[in-house]
């Protein structure tokens, strides 16, 4: 089909669609150079929150004193391919990093009234408390991320069709427990009773007992 008709003119198609792709361009260049103050970026994002009320779902009680806390951080690099296919035909890897922390607590709950044993002339106290326990591990949204992914051609397609493409909770969950387990084989739980012990003895020191003992059993 020729681009001019017989008298040179360019068909009304041809500029019709040329005029348009220049407003556009004229447009996108005013908005991003803010040429004419007061004109609204077409192009501009606007973010609403339309988040419904937080409900209260449950209240509980702690009896817990936290008495240390770990941050932890891992790189979780995980990889899932099929057996007979190449990777880029099907195969997802990824590259994780899990930021999060680990509590320490001792639950003075639990202690029972033999627990407490105090002298006749009210000068020492004898305290009888659980060991510390680790608290499960707690990811840090703000500081964990993906790094890298990389997905077959199968992979990307099923990500397309569904509805939560890209779906991060197994490297969340294998970060959390990767913490965990380090967590394990620190000594949190000794750093807990260490300073639960010290909280104790500067509180009944301060009501008036001359010596104070806290056994962890």
């Amino acid at each position: 089909m020729p681009l001019r008709n017989v008298d040179g003119r360019l068909p009304w198609w041809v500029r019709t669609l040329t005029g348009l792709v220049v407003l556009g361009g004229l447009l996108f260049l005013v908005a991003r150079a803010d040429l004419i103050p007061g004109l609204p970026n077409p192009f501009a994002e606007e973010t609403k929150d339309r988040t419904g009320p937080v409900v209260l779902k449950a209240i509980q009680d702690m009896s817990r004193f936290e008495g240390a806390s770990g941050e932890f951080q891992v790189v979780v690099d995980l990889e899932k391919d099929a057996k007979f296919l190449p990777d880029a035909v099907r195969g997802r890897r990824t590259l994780y990093v899990g930021a999060g922390s680990v509590d320490a607590y001792v639950d003075l709950g639990e202690v029972g009234p033999k627990g407490v044993t105090v002298s006749e002339d009210r000068a020492s106290a004898v305290l009888t408390l659980p060991h510390a326990r680790l608290e499960r591990a707690s990811l840090d949204p703000d500081r964990s991320y993906v790094v890298a992914q990389e997905r077959g051609f199968f992979d990307r397609l099923g990500d397309f069709f569904s509805s939560h493409p890209g779906d991060e909770q197994q490297v969340q969950q294998l970060a959390a427990k990767k913490i965990q387990q380090a967590a394990n084989s620190t000594e949190l739980t000794k750093r807990a009773e260490t300073n639960t012990r010290a909280m104790l003895e500067r509180l009944l020191t301060s009501l008036g007992f001359e010596k104070v003992e806290v056994r962890f059993s």
